[in-house]
C-alpha cells in the first residue's frame, strides 16, 4: 500500500513532493523503480516513474522550466 496516495488520490501538499521506491519484473528480473509527485505552490500536481529519484527531479526540472516560458 503507498503512503502518497488516499483513495486514489495524491496526498502531496502544495510545494510538497513525496516519493516511493518500489520494484516490478522485467524479463524475470527484479527492476527498481521510484513513484514521484511534486505539487506546485498553485496546486498543480506532477507525477512520473523513473529508474532514480535523480531522474524523477530531472523530469520535474524540465517540466517545471516549459511551465514558466
Amino acid at each position: 500500500m503507498t503512503r502518497m496516495t488516499q483513495n486514489g488520490i495524491s496526498t502531496t501538499q502544495p510545494g510538497q513532493e513525496q516519493y516511493e521506491t518500489f520494484y516490478s519484473a522485467h524479463r524475470g528480473r527484479k527492476v527498481t523503480r521510484v513513484m514521484y509527485d511534486y505539487r506546485t505552490a498553485e496546486g498543480v500536481l506532477f507525477s512520473v516513474v523513473a529508474s532514480t529519484l535523480r531522474e524523477c527531479r530531472h523530469k520535474r526540472d524540465e517540466w517545471l522550466a516549459k511551465r514558466n516560458k
